[in-house]
């Protein structure tokens, strides 16, 4: 406790640390009141039934932008349509030489590919406000809007605020601590945790609950869970590079040891996230059907907690994880710029072979993450079938816990860097915060 309080003051004796992490907590705050000014002319005691979670696609999104979407918000939307708009050009990335030319390109090359993700973000926002407020029309109660011209308002001001929080997200980075978009995305998860967490503990009270003795249980197993992304977040495996030793003058180069850190989850919380987009699929055609009606696949995809739901979301995730780190992991190119600075792996030939034996290790340490990921993604399942509220058991895994953890850490790792820049100790009394540097993300 001692250490704790020691590192507070430290942090508050940097000016610059102390003006970056206010500054942070201002924008945050900025946001989070805009999730609650309500779309002009909608009666906000009207949205009560948008509130009831459904266990569906729905629920996914208002969680990720901490309850807009069900208050008909100007933020509503959120800021996931930046994220598609940036999966899609990760995914352009990879198979469009263009983009691969862009980023080779460095700075330049980033700056080009951050104008067309917003370019993009903007059509995504053209398509998805016009759905949303469609579908507020249909939901709410009589005439939601007065007139077409309103409804084309709600469409301009809900794409006007997600560009307003994408330029929030940049400030925060620029400016603050930690980056901008995963801080908004974590906070907007973050602020329906203490409402959860109080539902869940009245729920426990109640007759037949289980009492105070099964809540702490539920927020030991939660810990407990929240410990193990943290090691699967964290998680490496260390390959030993040996670099060549030169001798220019008076000189020595090289000739030390240096590892290569591969991550167990390489692919971040990306896979979740193709998977949730394919499952949702039947999901969203249920909807359109009553629940009575809804046969077949539809009804069986419908069911969050039915065994082959989560038993066809485990297997998508883990097939995703092995694409998405064949995709993002190069083998051939690690070794082929280990080759140009004259390192090589000990008991490894250079070139062709060093490939092949990264290429083995990454396939033995991604099924064990793949799996890990997949029970992580499905563990709300498990929470909802032990009795727990929906709300609630969303803090048990899948993306939300996976984009806490790794958000987290990140922004501990920039607070530590601050301190050891100025020779304070970090956050940690041995070793460092890792956090997600050299994985992909979702960012």
């Amino acid at each position: 406790m001692k250490k704790f309080f020691e590192t507070i003051r430290n942090i508050w004796k940097i000016e610059d640390l102390r003006a970056r992490i206010f500054y942070t907590l201002g924008i945050l705050l900025i946001y989070r009141l805009g999730t609650h000014v309500v779309l002009p002319g909608i009666d906000p005691t009207r949205l009560s039934s948008l509130a009831q979670p459904t266990g569906g696609i729905l629920d996914i999104i208002n969680l990720f932008t901490g309850g807009a979407f069900a208050r008909a918000s100007i933020f509503g939307l959120g800021i996931m349509p930046y994220i598609s708009a940036s999966i899609v050009i990760q995914l352009m990335g990879i198979a469009v030489p263009y983009f691969q030319k862009l980023q080779r390109e460095g700075e330049s090359g980033r700056r080009k590919i951050n104008q067309i993700t917003r370019y993009l973000t903007v059509g995504i926002l053209l398509l998805q406000a016009p759905t949303y407020i469609a579908s507020l029309s249909y939901q709410l109660p009589g005439d939601a809007f007065s007139g077409s011209f309103s409804k084309l308002g709600a469409v301009v001001i809900l794409t006007a605020g997600t560009m307003f929080i994408m330029w929030l997200g940049e400030r925060i980075t620029d400016k603050g601590i930690g980056n901008g978009i995963s801080l908004i995305i974590m906070i907007g998860i973050i602020a329906r945790l203490p409402q959860s967490l109080g539902l869940e503990f009245m729920s426990r009270l109640e007759q037949e609950g289980g009492g105070l003795v099964a809540f702490l249980v539920e927020i030991l197993i939660m810990f407990v869970v929240f410990m193990l992304t943290i090691l699967l977040v964290q998680g490496t495996r260390r390959i030993p590079v040996q670099y060549a030793k030169r001798i220019v003058g008076n000189k020595q180069y090289g000739g030390v040891r240096q590892y290569i850190p591969l991550k167990v989850n390489a692919a971040g919380v990306m896979p979740i996230i193709f998977a949730q987009a394919l499952m949702f699929i039947p999901i969203t055609i249920a909807g359109f059907a009553s629940t009575d009606s809804a046969t077949g696949i539809a009804a069986t995809f419908s069911n969050i907690t039915g065994f082959w739901y989560n038993f066809t979301n485990a297997m998508l995730i883990i097939l995703f994880t092995y694409f998405y780190t064949a995709v993002t992991v190069n083998p051939t190119q690690m070794a082929e710029d280990m080759k140009k600075n004259g390192g090589f792996i000990p008991g490894v030939k250079p070139g062709r072979k060093t490939a092949e034996f990264l290429d083995t290790i990454m396939s033995r340490i991604t099924l064990p993450g793949s799996v890990f990921l997949a029970m992580v993604a499905i563990m709300p399942a498990f929470a909802m079938i032990a009795g727990v509220n929906r709300g609630f058991a969303q803090f048990f895994g899948g993306t939300s816990l996976l984009i806490m953890v790794g958000v987290i850490l990140d922004t501990l790792q920039q607070v530590e860097s601050h301190l050891l820049m100025r020779h304070y100790d970090g956050l940690m009394k041995t070793g460092k915060i890792k956090g997600r540097a050299g994985g992909a993300s979702m960012m």
